[in-house]
């Protein structure tokens, strides 16, 4: 294994190799093994969830060598994403490829064609097809594939809290509601980095604290028992919201938010500013998808003597959490882009290419003498905070299967990677599924966005103590009035046909 994935980044450090005067422009690097092939002009845009990345890094030359392309990378603000990609969609000022994500909207805009049907193409491609049909299935439309899959785990939440504070305060991972209020309250309210100011969260929330099943109300409200959006029961369809363990959380929440234990503002403020309160050392724990490890790189920055540990999602019956998608969104190509099915093609060929070996040990690690160095039967990294500006960007915005592909040369990890990583593995046993993910709901395509918003602002109410438990019921009756109960029966029929 070492000695083919040794030589597969040799023939990738044959098109981007170094010379004496730096790096090679990507056609001069291509050419020497393309023999002068023009190169294809892409197009793209895709979310951006950390800081600005550099626009001509050595990694964007060296995917543009392999691949024989010229890409126009647009990064968007991940915060900003789902409305700038609206907009696009309404102009139909669009790239040739872009990163879409499973909602309402979307699907409305895939069912009126707007969007390349890929499914009948994948198969003349090799490692397109190679995946586990089932990332293919999560984002399908009545049957139907119009997108590549950004591969994921099944099951990415889990606990990341500060070990330092915790072993200051005598604090273990909450397991139940009232833990987590304990633990929240101590966090806040025990000075635990002890420079005699009450200026710590134990929890930061932000704007998008209620939505989908990445959201930390989904996931602390599955920990205790919850559906992952729908429960279903014989053949009756119940959304989350309308469950004990659901409402539990809820009043969890708002009872934090009375109590001036988390970030007063959070109805308001984007991702980045939650980000920056726990990369800033100023709020202790919080259940992400990501790794572990990248909050401790970037606290070193801050608080050097930090300790960041991880820990799997539990309730009170063990590990419980949402089951994902297996995607991070897919990247699909819009037909007033690309006119013809021969360019569609040539697109996928990119994207196939993408999934080859020494593109996947570039999305890796990078590039040697740069990123990684050789040490001996693994690669290590040289510089963390550089691999992340450069190279991870590319890494969650193009398809990439993972670190655990055996071909790959293992990457000498810190601990806590490893932790994070085995901890996303073992989650599997333990995911609670949406049974709704994909069945078909005209309802949910054409206002669904609409009705999640309605009980999504309901929630918030509630949290922040503009309604009571009256009033919550109440905004219940509404969204069930304004469509909700015509998304049950479609629901619950789709259910049965599928059943057959």
């Amino acid at each position: 294994m070492k000695r083919y994935s040794v030589c597969m980044l040799g023939m990738l450090m044959l098109v981007i190799s170094l010379t004496a005067c730096g790096w090679k422009s990507h056609g001069e690097a291509y050419n020497e093994k393309n023999n002068d092939e023009k190169a294809y002009f892409l197009s793209m845009a895709v979310s951006l969830s950390g800081e600005t990345t550099p626009q001509n890094t050595q990694i964007k030359q060296a995917i543009e060598a392999f691949t024989n392309t010229e890409l126009q990378i647009q990064w968007i603000p991940y915060s900003a994403y789902e409305e700038k990609v609206k907009l696009m969609i309404a102009s139909g000022e669009l790239p040739k490829l872009i990163k879409l994500d499973y909602t309402p909207t979307i699907i409305a805009t895939l069912k009126a064609g707007q969007f390349w049907e890929l499914g009948p193409l994948l198969n003349g491609y090799h490692n397109l097809s190679a995946p586990s049909p089932m990332h293919y299935d999560n984002i399908s439309i009545d049957g139907k594939i119009y997108g590549i899959p950004l591969f994921r785990e099944l099951g990415r939440a889990s606990v990341q809290y500060r070990k330092d504070w915790f072993d200051k305060l005598g604090l273990e991972p909450p397991v139940t509601l009232d833990d987590w209020y304990k633990v929240v309250r101590a966090l806040t309210l025990n000075d635990p980095d002890g420079n005699g100011v009450n200026d710590t969260y134990g929890m930061a929330l932000d704007k998008q604290y209620n939505m989908d099943i990445y959201s930390t109300l989904t996931r602390i409200a599955v920990s205790q028992g919850a559906p992952t959006k729908w429960m279903v029961e014989d053949g009756r369809f119940t959304p989350d919201f309308m469950t004990e363990p659901y409402f539990e959380t809820m009043k969890l929440f708002r009872r934090l938010y009375q109590e001036k234990l988390i970030n007063e503002d959070f109805a308001i403020v984007g991702t980045a500013d939650s980000v920056k309160l726990y990369n800033g050392g100023r709020a202790g724990i919080q259940i992400v998808g990501g790794y572990a490890q990248t909050w401790q790189d970037k606290l070193n920055n801050t608080v050097p003597s930090a300790v960041v540990d991880v820990a799997p999602l539990m309730g009170p019956d063990g590990i419980r959490l949402p089951g994902e998608s297996g995607n991070a969104g897919f990247l699909a190509i819009p037909k007033d882009s690309v006119r013809t099915e021969e360019e569609v093609k040539q697109i996928l060929s990119f994207l196939d290419t993408l999934l080859e070996m020494p593109m996947q040990a570039l999305l890796s690690k990078g590039i040697e003498g740069r990123h990684w160095t050789d040490r001996g039967e693994y690669a290590d990294f040289i510089d963390r905070n550089l691999f992340l500006a450069e190279v991870k960007p590319y890494r969650d915005t193009l398809p990439f299967l993972g670190d655990h592909n055996p071909l790959l040369e293992p990457v000498l990890q810190p601990e806590l990677f490893r932790k994070n990583q085995k901890i996303h593995k073992e989650n599997e046993a333990y995911i609670v599924s949406n049974p709704a993910l994909t069945l078909n709901s005209d309802t949910y395509a054409e206002r669904g966005r609409e009705l999640e918003i309605m009980i999504m602002d309901t929630q918030t109410k509630f949290i922040i103590g503009k309604l009571d438990e009256e009033g919550w019921k109440n905004g219940i009756d509404k969204w069930r009035k304004s469509g909700g109960d015509k998304l049950i029966r479609e629901y619950e029929e789709a259910y049965r046909q599928k059943g057959k």
